[in-house]
């Protein structure tokens, strides 16, 4: 995400830095290349030209140019200019006041609205909102039937009806309202092109369902064809947001910079890769530092739902000094490291993450240990010195590995169990959430 516009971003920042004091054609000339690089990344030309004409406002001002250090300053402009850009905070769904609260997942053909519907599901089942899915797409060929597959996935309810999109919005509304559902997602049909049947058809929609959010989803891919887009739906339909689909896929960023500026509509929400988990809410401060390269470690730690981390440490510390960690231990570390993604994701989240990106990064290597230590008996990974020759081959048939992984394994865990404890000694502070040097 971002690959590209981040480093060249980066390249303008680091050439910001080396002359100490700055003057107006130092910042100017700096400008100009983020002015370039931006449209480079599809960013509309308007959106451009008002943002850069209010970075350079107060970058040339007298606060900047006698600072310690103008170009941190200016970085620092640019950055605060790009969260005002995306939106300033970020802005989640307007719950009905009675239930249930309605929303209508919009957009045209191959955009993902059906997939985008149960990732919506996904995300609010995990803050205890009971759902249900409609399933108004009559149209697309499978379109019900996929939506009652991902249903089935997430065990919630999915309304369909004859053939009358309106009819199957509305009487799902009313089944939602008599199970006492919080909310009801309709996903509707898509078109190659906007057209005038299938607008009037949603304005219909829209108001006979009365819904309170009417999320448009548009692929990120498609740069300014989708800002066009999502004007296009608000001049017409009337939208309360904007959710970009295959985020993971846009190197550029044109999209998500501009639809917020040209719409005044916020996006809400991000997909950023197939699974249903993988729908993020929208925070503009963390986009915009991801955007200049600076990484997005709140994201990381959202990601990871770390439970009782505070006792979690406090007893991992304990284990440390009493040097009683157990494979049991590096279990539970790996375990929660997958909850974070692939390691190429995590370091794509990282400041500074385009020094990683020719850095190949086996994640075969965390499943191949986690195979392992599952192989083993309770005994087994609370005392690794019971594992003898006998008990290796079994471990390996059963976890698909050799003996020589076994061996690696164990004498990595024992190196890194001493190397923690002599950090801890030395005052120094083990990896961040708890991971075993060495290991990975």
């Amino acid at each position: 995400m971002f690959e590209v516009i981040s480093e060249k971003f980066q390249n303008i920042f680091r050439n910001l830095k080396k002359p100490g004091r700055l003057t107006e054609d130092n910042i100017k000339a700096a400008l100009r290349e983020v002015q370039l690089v931006l449209l480079e990344a599809d960013v509309n030309y308007k959106v451009v030209k008002e943002f850069i004409g209010n970075i350079s406002e107060k970058a040339v001002g007298q606060q900047v140019l006698k600072s310690l250090q103008p170009g941190q300053q200016v970085i620092k402009v640019v950055h605060e200019e790009l969260i005002g850009l995306l939106g300033k905070s970020a802005c989640s769904i307007n719950m009905a006041e009675a239930q249930p609260t309605v929303i209508m997942v919009v957009g045209l053909q191959g955009g993902g609205k059906t997939t985008t519907s149960a990732k919506l599901v996904k995300y609010f089942t995990k803050q205890n909102y009971q759902c249900s899915l409609a399933a108004a797409d009559i149209y697309r060929p499978a379109a019900v039937k996929q939506l009652e597959v991902l249903g089935s996935q997430l065990n919630v309810p999915v309304f369909t009806e004859g053939n009358n999109a309106v009819k199957i919005a509305t009487n799902s509304v009313k089944l939602a309202s008599r199970d006492s559902k919080d909310i009801v997602i309709i996903d509707t049909a898509g078109r190659l092109h906007i057209d005038q049947t299938l607008m009037k058809e949603l304005v219909d929609m829209k108001k006979a369902t009365k819904a309170q959010e009417v999320l448009l989803v548009v692929d990120a891919m498609t740069g300014q064809d989708a800002v066009k887009i999502a004007r296009e739906y608000q001049d017409v339909l009337g939208i309360d947001g904007v959710i970009l689909t295959k985020m993971d896929g846009d190197a550029r960023g044109g999209a998500v910079i501009s639809v917020c500026a040209v719409t005044g509509k916020p996006v809400k929400f991000i997909g950023n890769g197939e699974k249903l988990d993988n729908l993020e809410l929208f925070y503009p401060d963390r986009m915009a530092s991801r955007i200049l390269g600076m990484g997005d470690i709140l994201s990381l730690i959202d990601k990871a739902e770390f439970k009782d981390k505070a006792e979690q440490e406090k007893d991992l510390a304990k284990k440390i000094r009493k040097e009683t960690l157990t494979l049991e231990d590096f279990l539970e570390q790996l375990k929660q490291m997958k909850k974070l993604g692939s390691m190429q994701e995590i370091l794509q989240m990282l400041p500074m993450h385009g020094k990683f990106k020719n850095l190949k990064i086996d994640d075969g290597n965390m499943k191949k240990q986690e195979a392992i230590i599952s192989s083993m008996t309770k005994e087994e990974r609370r005392s690794i010195g019971i594992i003898n020759g006998q008990r290796r081959k079994r471990i390996a048939q059963g976890s698909g590995t050799s003996i020589q992984d076994i061996n690696m394994l164990m004498k990595n865990f024992v190196a890194s169990r001493k190397m923690i404890k002599n950090l801890m000694k030395q005052g120094g502070m083990v990896g961040k959430r708890g991971l075993f040097p060495g290991m990975i």
